[in-house]
């Protein structure tokens, strides 16, 4: 099983994002509450949760290049409505 981790901060809220594969294929999105932090609502936990599934490839892809290979990346953002 891998796990690809992060760290995400919505406005005043942050939270643990873990993206799961198992045999090469995705299993699942786990998010976790950061002590000490508000987490998110469930209505954001549920948006949030979209917008990783849309964009999973790409996430999975810029982790490799700056972890890995040591490519930095600006930040995306994301104006089309889901």
């Amino acid at each position: 099983m891998n796990q690809f981790t992060f760290m995400v901060n919505f406005k005043i809220q942050k939270v643990k994002l873990k993206i799961v594969f198992e045999n090469g294929e995705f299993k699942e999105i786990i998010i976790k509450e950061v002590l000490g932090k508000k987490p998110l609502d469930a209505q954001n936990v549920k948006k949030f949760k979209k917008v990783v599934e849309l964009y999973r490839d790409d996430i999975i892809r810029k982790w490799i290049d700056f972890f890995v290979y040591n490519i930095d990346f600006s930040p995306e953002k994301i104006t089309k409505k889901l």
